[in-house]
């Protein structure tokens, strides 16, 4: 069983950074691919970014690629999610899925789900 425990959430200013975190335990190597999704008030959950393996195979919305990074330190079995220069309408609940095995090579299905963690990007 997958499950997913996420961290690093907060309150930062425009063009800070935060880092997320997802602790993914029975989620091994290649056989599970992890990322994030977020939610904003009054909108869709829309995918963000995903990471199967080690970071050979990564995918991001375009709504933050450049700016966010994400990889997998598969020796403590968690996932980060670096985001840098945030803008405000960033500012959401971040979630991390996974899917065991990996079943899109665009993005990230969601067959399991963390709790979510607020980022709230203020002006």
């Amino acid at each position: 069983q997958v499950q997913l425990v996420e961290s690093g959430g907060g309150l930062v200013q425009a063009g800070d950074s935060l880092r997320l975190s997802c602790a993914a335990s029975g989620c091994t190597f290649r056989r599970c691919a992890v990322g994030w999704f977020r939610q904003a008030p009054g909108k869709e959950r829309e995918f963000v970014a995903r990471v199967i393996g080690s970071g050979d195979s990564t995918a991001y919305a375009d709504s933050v690629k450049g700016r966010f990074t994400i990889w997998r330190d598969n020796a403590k079995n968690t996932v980060y999610l670096q985001m840098n220069s945030l803008k405000p309408e960033d500012t959401a609940v971040y979630y991390c899925a996974a899917d065991s095995p990996p079943r899109s090579p665009y993005g990230l299905v969601g067959d399991y789900w963390g709790q979510g963690t607020q980022v709230t990007v203020s002006s």
